[in-house]
Order: C-alpha cells, then sequence, then structure tokens
C-alpha cells in the first residue's frame, strides 16, 4: 500500500507490506499518522496518491480512478470506543456482525466467538450494563462475524483505565492464538505491542520510519521512538519445567535457559518475554553471588554512540537479541567493543503466553 495527502501543517506519505496474517503493530506517539494510514485503508480518507492491493486485488489505485466503496471493502475496524447499539443487547451486536456477512463468504461460528471473548455470561445483558473492557470485547467480537479479509484496530483500549485494559489483554492473545483473521493493530503503548504483534511497524511524522518482525525492529537502535525508556526486546522459548518450591518457571531458549516468576502455561508450552533494557546489566566475569538469577553468556553485536549519560548495548544470546542500558562510564571502563564475550544480568521478566 502506499497513501500520500496533504493538510495543513500536516504532510502524510506512507507505504508499507502488511502480512496477511497473525497481528501487525502500527507504533507512533500521538500525531505520527497512525489512524490517518487506517482511514485510507478502509477508504474513510481519499488521498491524492494512493494504492491499495490486498492478496493480489487491486482495491484502491488512484491513478488509474480505481477505489473500491467503503462498505465493499472486507474489513472490519474497532474503535477506541466500542460503538455498540445501545438498544440491542449483546447477542443482537454480535448477530449485527454477521448479517453483514455478504455473498458465499463463510461466516465464523458464533459459539466460537463467544466462547473465545468470554461473553457467553453476557448475551442478555444491554450495552449499559457492561464494563468498558466487557464492551470493547463485543465490538471484537462483532467484526469477528463479518467474517473479514482483515480487521483494524485502533487503539482499542486507549479508552480504558489499567484494570480494564489488564482484563481485555488475555483476550486479545486469546484471539492472536485460535484467530486466523489477520489483524493490524494501532497503539502508542510499548508493552500492548510487545504481547500482541509479530510485525511492527513504526511511524512518526507522517511516515513509515521502520518495518519489519517485531524482534527485528524492537532491537534497532537508530529509531528514537524505540530507543528511549522503554527500550527492550522480547524472546520466546520452550517451558522447560517449574520450580513449585519458589514458584518459577524455567523456560528454555537457544542460547541457555531463564528462570521466569510465576508457573505459567505447561510443560513444552511457548512464552514470550518483554526483557527490558533497563534490567540488563553486563559483566566482564560471571558473578559468583548475586540476587540476579538469570545470567547467561552474551555477544555484543552493536554499542550506540549517542550523546549523554547511557549507552544502549544490542546483544546476540544464541538466536535471540536483547538490548541492554548501561551508564557511558561503565562502558567506558569495562572496555566493551562489538564482538566482545561478554556476561548478562536478566531481572524479573514480563510473560506472555503463546
Amino acid at each position: 500500500m502506499h497513501y500520500r495527502l496533504n493538510r495543513p501543517r500536516f504532510a502524510f506519505e506512507a507505504g508499507l507490506e502488511i502480512p496477511l496474517a497473525g497481528i501487525t503493530g502500527i507504533f507512533g506517539v500521538s500525531g505520527a499518522g497512525k489512524t490517518t494510514l487506517l482511514r485510507c485503508i478502509a477508504g474513510l480518507e481519499r488521498a491524492e496518491e494512493g494504492s491499495l492491493v490486498v492478496a493480489g486485488e487491486i482495491w484502491q489505485d488512484e491513478r488509474a480512478g480505481v477505489s473500491r466503496p467503503v462498505h465493499e471493502r472486507d474489513i472490519a475496524y474497532v474503535f477506541q470506543e466500542p460503538r455498540l447499539f445501545g438498544h440491542l443487547d449483546v447477542r443482537a451486536n454480535l448477530l449485527y456482525g454477521a448479517r453483514r456477512v455478504r455473498g458465499a463468504q463463510p461466516v465464523a461460528n458464533f459459539d466460537s466467538v463467544v466462547r473465545l471473548l468470554g461473553l457467553r455470561d453476557r448475551l442478555d445483558s444491554r450495552p449499559r450494563e457492561l464494563s468498558g473492557g466487557e464492551a470493547q470485547r463485543v465490538a471484537i467480537g462483532r467484526a469477528l462475524l463479518r467474517a473479514p479479509r482483515f480487521i483494524l484496530m485502533d487503539e482499542p483500549l486507549a479508552a480504558l483505565d489499567a484494570a480494564r485494559r489488564d482484563e481485555i489483554l488475555p483476550f486479545l492473545e486469546r484471539l492472536h492464538a485460535e484467530s486466523a483473521t489477520p489483524v493490524i493493530y494501532v497503539s502508542h503503548n510499548v508493552d500492548e505491542i510487545c504481547r500482541l504483534c509479530d510485525h511492527l511497524a513504526v511511524m512518526d511524522g507522517g511516515r513509515v520510519v521502520a518495518d519489519g518482525e517485531l524482534q527485528e525492529v524492537l532491537t534497532r537502535m537508530d529509531i528514537p521512538q524505540l530507543s528511549g525508556e522503554e527500550a527492550g526486546s522480547v524472546v520466546e522459548g520452550d517451558v522447560a519445567g517449574f520450580d513449585a518450591d519458589y514458584e518459577l518457571t524455567r523456560l528454555r531458549l537457544a542460547g541457555g535457559e531463564l528462570l521466569v516468576p510465576g508457573i505459567h502455561a505447561t510443560a513444552g508450552s511457548r512464552l514470550r518475554l518483554r526483557i527490558r533494557a533497563n534490567d540488563v546489566s553486563l559483566c566482564r566475569e560471571r558473578p559468583r553471588k548475586t540476587t540476579i538469577l538469570n545470567i547467561l553468556r552474551a555477544n555484543i553485536e552493536a554499542i550506540d554512540d549517542a550523546p549523554g549519560a547511557s549507552r544502549l548495548v544490542r546483544l546476540r544470546i544464541g538466536g535471540d537479541r536483547l538490548l541492554a542500558r548501561i551508564t557511558r562510564r561503565s562502558c567506558d571502563e569495562l572496555e566493551l567493543q562489538p564482538g566482545d564475550e561478554i556476561h548478562a544480568q536478566i531481572k524479573a521478566v514480563a510473560v506472555r503466553s503463546r
């Protein structure tokens, strides 16, 4: 896809290829152009120049005078606000999505969607009786029952408080695991992106400044939006066992094992870990006594040279990449250089089951 439009005080030009599988995150600060991109894809925003090809089908080519109308684009849109019909109960709101399916396109199974989103006990409720998280789950279910080619989600958790976000995130993770419908997910929250997404595009000033596989983009050190206090990476591994006495899960990675607080999933299951750069420290020699449980051998791939008191260091541990944030003084005193083998101390990590 490629779009260009000019607005007062805002020039937008974005080109991007998005896989029609899994969840693709669109990340950026407010005003970066994330919602504009979604509106262009949905046909809600007309661009001076625009092209959109979906699985070989031309949906839009402004130069050729082709633009599929909004109602003919097989897209479902989930907004920040659920936008449910107040006079209908949850069941009817969900079925409204199914009624909008055209032709012979298969309809997602109603019971499966209800189970997936945990709505069985709320089918007879009216929107005013729902919590914010429940209402957003109904909006997502309605989108799924449209059987779209893909779903656009425009910061669906932004209007929720922390408790409601924590309530709905597991359902979005389940959606990722159990639904074949691809999702384009807009957010300015790095943790949401790390928990949910497989592919990531970063926007700034109306342009796409980076895109690719999630881990690849997260560990780039030339993207200011991702190299601040929230800098970090994600890794995935298999649950190798549990330490019931200390309530620790043992996770096997290509470069070693990590101990993760809590009992997660079952042996053999996959876990995704979010590891912040601020939670990784470096040692020339393996510490003999330390409160940090996870110490892995690593190789330094790169060290940023940005001005300031700290340095970002990109590490390779087996097949995984991690970022570590250390002081510039520590970097100089340890004489760290790309190619060096060191030990990485990794604090407790945020966990997401797969």
